[in-house]
Order: C-alpha cells, then structure tokens, then sequence
C-alpha cells in the first residue's frame, strides 16, 4: 500500500457516511406518491461499493476541501449509478432477476414504476449538485461546471454512450478498442465525474483537474479490467458469481482478447500510470487517493 491508511476501514467508515445521508435524500415533506419513494430508495439504499462517492469525497480531501460540501456531490453520483443499474437490469436489457442478493427493482415494483424510479433519481441528482452552492457554499462556478460534467459524462457521451455500444458488441464486438471504447465510457466516466467534482467542489486548478482525469480513467479502466480477470481467478465466495461466467455467457473481456498475464500486466500499468499523474499534480493531501488505487488493484471482489 502506499501508506499506513486502513484502506478496508477508510471505504467501510466512508460508506456508512454516505448512506446515512442518502437516506435523507429525498427531503421526507416532498409530495411524492409513496410507491415512487419506496421504489426510488429501494434501490438506493441496496448497498454497493460506494466508490463513486467515496472518490468524490476522497478528491475533495487531497486539496483539502470540505467533505460536507462535496457530500450532496458525493450523492448525486450515487443516483446516477443507481439509476442505471435500474435500468440495466430492465427486461428490454439485461434481463436480470436479482441484484446484490436482492429482487431486481422492476421484479419488485414492477416495470413501469421501475423505469420512473430510475428516471427520478437521475433527475434528483441535478438538484442535490445544486445543494452544494446553495447551502454549502461551493462558488457558483464551480456548481455550474459540475453541472455541465455530470450532464456530459453521464449522457450521450458518457456512460449512456458506453451502454450502448456494449448493447451492439454483444451482437459481434472483437476489437480490443472496441472493448475500451465501452469501458472507457460505460464504467471510467462516472469514476473521472467523481474525481474531477471533489476536485471543483474544493477549487482544484485546471492543472489539477488533468491530473484527476487522467487518473480518473487508468483507475477506471484498471477496475473493469481487474473485474474481468477476477471472473477466471477469483474466489466464488467473494465475487459473489460462478467462477468463468463470463466465458460462459460468452462476453468479450480483457483476458480473453489478451490473455491473463497481459491483462494483469495492463492493470498494473494503468495503476501506476494513474497514481504518477496525482503525485506529480502537487495535490496537498494525495494519500487517500493513491491508497485508493492500490487497494482497488488488490482486491479480490
């Protein structure tokens, strides 16, 4: 690791911290028809990693900004991956029954209130990034930047891009830019959003934000490739699905255009890549973010 920091302890406690203020998210006096709120946090409140907020909070810190600025930031992102899981998980896509141990959003509450719920909290998530400026005191500026970010790499040239050019490489993707192409977008974009709003949230410069992104993709791409290659090596007990079902349902990864080693090998590459752009950006505080990349290139699920 890169430095004395419990990593497993910073992620648990960073977390907790987030979930209790997803829970107050949707502000309790809003008008909603309870089946949309109980559907729009059913989701919400299904656990996860938190990486995203995590990584918004931790960018903040290295430049030693507020975290309860950068917190409804922190939440907004988490809306967004929340949302396009829900949606993911839609029969029109990948069709699938559970997620994380637990009934899929639409097997619950059904697909029309499935799609709405998820519609909800993409849209929510513009008004917490508001929050920010409004009651925490983040410039104006720098909340429209966000804004605009958020819009972008979530959007058409984002993640909603990525989505679906792994839609149409299911129907004969075989180029290893092709699968980079959809990782690039559809899993590091939202990693860079996260980076780069800590980042803003606590005045980074322009210097800054390149070194954020820069690092925002390596890890990005890093974290998809290490998912692939935990399919064939890793613990069932762990990763939470059979060993080689990728291979089985057929999917085009990393380890199967470019074999295992080279897929570690790259994974290490980027790694090492990502964390170089954060030491030499002169952030105040590195050390949560490059203890981040560690971490995530160890782990085992």
């Amino acid at each position: 690791m890169t430095s004395g920091i419990d990593m497993k302890d910073y992620l648990r406690t960073q977390a907790a911290l987030v979930e209790n203020r997803l829970t107050e998210a949707v502000p309790g006096d809003w008008a909603l028809p309870p089946q949309l709120r109980e559907a729009m946090m059913y989701s919400l409140l299904a656990g996860g990693k938190r990486l995203r907020p995590i990584l918004v909070l931790a960018a903040a810190e290295s430049l030693g900004g507020s975290q309860d600025a950068a917190m409804p930031i922190a939440c907004a992102i988490e809306m967004v991956h929340t949302y396009s899981l829900i949606h993911d998980d839609l029969p029109a896509m990948d069709n699938d029954d559970f997620r994380r141990g637990k009934p899929t959003n639409h097997k619950v509450f059904g697909e029309a209130m499935a799609i709405l719920a998820g519609d909800a909290l993409l849209t929510h998530a513009f008004h917490a990034v508001a929050q920010a400026g409004l009651k925490h005191g983040v410039p104006a500026e720098q909340v429209l930047a966000i804004t605009a970010d958020l819009a972008t790499y979530a959007g058409a040239k984002g993640m909603v891009g990525g989505q679906v050019a792994d839609i149409l490489g299911e129907q004969g993707l075989t180029s290893l830019e092709e699968l980079e192409y959809i990782h690039r977008h559809k899993t590091a974009d939202l990693i860079v959003f996260s980076l780069k709003a800590g980042g803003r949230a606590a005045g980074a410069t322009e210097v800054q934000l390149r070194a954020l992104e820069e690092f925002g993709y390596s890890i990005g791409l890093a974290f998809q490739i290490q998912d692939d290659i935990l399919d064939v090596t890793g613990d069932e007990a762990k990763t939470g699905k059979p060993k080689g079902s990728d291979a089985k349902q057929q999917k085009v990864t990393y380890p199967y255009l470019i074999g295992l080693e080279e897929s570690i090998r790259r994974v290490e590459h980027l790694t090492e890549a990502g964390k170089q752009a954060i030491r030499d950006a002169g952030l105040p505080h590195p050390d949560k973010l490059l203890a981040i990349a560690d971490y995530l290139v160890h782990r085992e699920f």
